[in-house]
């Protein structure tokens, strides 16, 4: 298995978004914290060698280079952004990883009825919009799709402040979940909006597993 430090030395060669889109919260998620992220679901639960695994807003590629590095048999990258589906195959032809499939898609419709991806998925990744601005409740969205692909578990980013509300959620859906780690997300300057270099947001890193 890799070791952290090596993990996080690679990601840190993923070029990020080169004009991100403040209505799809495009945010780059810090290769210190993929690294942990994908580290901790491989050496403590062992959820990504051999697997197949899907990112869901995968954007510029680092939880799904992350998770294949890792281990994974084939990683499936879905956004609905072709900007960053481009960046996204760019980082994986840079790394030599031919065990991804990127598809252009909205996340939300992963999970319909006629979806040939339910319960498809032994684990699944996400970092998605944390549901401010234009996007209310698409944190909420994103995580009950991944949870109608996944066949064991579901691993996803979210705002401490709304650890009480995601619990809810997870117990009126009947899944497990487990806060495997609070962390300290850098949010950089990205957006014409944001008055300060960089702000720091207490975010939780869960784990939902089917019972």
């Amino acid at each position: 298995m890799m070791k952290l430090k090596e993990l996080e030395a690679w990601l840190q060669d993923i070029d990020g978004f080169q004009v991100p889109k403040v209505q799809l919260e495009q945010y780059e998620t810090p290769a210190h914290i993929a690294a942990r992220m994908v580290h901790t679901m491989e050496s403590s639960f062992g959820d990504l060698e051999g697997k197949v695994v899907a990112d869901l807003g995968c954007g510029c590629g680092m939880l799904m280079i992350g998770s294949t590095l890792m281990g994974a048999s084939i990683c499936f990258g879905f956004d609905i952004d072709d900007n960053a589906l481009e960046i996204c195959r760019e980082n994986l032809e840079e790394m030599e990883i031919i065990s991804a499939e990127l598809l252009q898609v909205d996340v939300k419709d992963l999970g319909a009825p006629h979806s040939r991806f339910l319960k498809f998925f032994d684990t699944v990744v996400l970092n998605p919009p944390f549901g401010t601005k234009h996007n209310q409740g698409a944190d909420m969205e994103f995580l009950k799709v991944a949870l109608d692909i996944s066949k064991t578990a579901v691993y996803s980013l979210h705002k401490s402040a709304t650890r009480t509300h995601v619990t809810k959620k997870a117990n009126d859906w009947g899944v497990k979940i487990q806060v495997i780690a609070q962390l300290r997300y850098n949010l950089p300057s990205t957006y014409k909006f944001h008055k300060k270099k960089s702000v720091d947001i207490e975010v939780d890193f869960i784990r939902l597993s089917h019972k």
